[in-house]
């Protein structure tokens, strides 16, 4: 494998449910650190993602230009990793969808993603967030679900048929 580089694999792990992130680099664990993910209404989306966008000094367009430093966007809905100022909410599910960290921790695994490469970034998102109401989705599902009163059917009986369409004769016999 000569004059071949070697490609290491970053992995950047947010559980929702603990409101932590886990970074590993080749399998070695290299920091753990509180964050904020979505609040509710606002829910971090979970899943398996690669970074594509980094901006060291970024503003949200969307919250009153909200500071967005070190960011590394993982979706294209505008989700990112970054820090914030407000450090007393890490460990709490408060932010809009972005993963918030320290400054000082954003910029940290800035520089380790740059280093490594998003290409061999992986962001994956786990958990529900901690005391989470179901959303007004879920909500109207659960009603609707309610509603139609499903009714266990025993093993023997038979499936429903559907009604019998009329003969073509029957509309002719007056």
């Amino acid at each position: 494998m000569l004059g071949q580089a070697a490609h290491a694999n970053l992995l950047i792990e947010i559980d929702k449910a603990a409101q932590r992130m886990t970074i590993t680099l080749n399998g070695a664990q290299l920091y753990k650190w509180p964050v904020s993910t979505g609040a509710n209404g606002f829910d971090t989306p979970s899943g398996a993602f690669r970074p594509f966008r980094m901006e060291i000094d970024h503003t949200s367009d969307e919250y009153e230009n909200a500071p967005m430093p070190y960011s590394i966007f993982f979706t294209m809905t505008g989700n990112a990793v970054h820090g914030t100022e407000y450090e007393s909410s890490l460990g709490h599910a408060v932010s809009h969808g972005c993963v918030r960290l320290s400054v000082k921790n954003a910029a940290t695994l800035w520089s380790l993603v740059k280093q490594e490469k998003m290409a061999n970034t992986s962001v994956v998102v786990t958990g529900e967030i901690p005391n989470a109401k179901p959303s007004a989705a879920a909500l109207s599902a659960a009603k609707l679900l309610n509603a139609s009163a499903l009714k266990p059917v025993s093993a023997n009986a038979e499936p429903p048929r559907a009604p019998a369409l009329p003969s073509l004769f029957s509309f002719f016999d007056h």
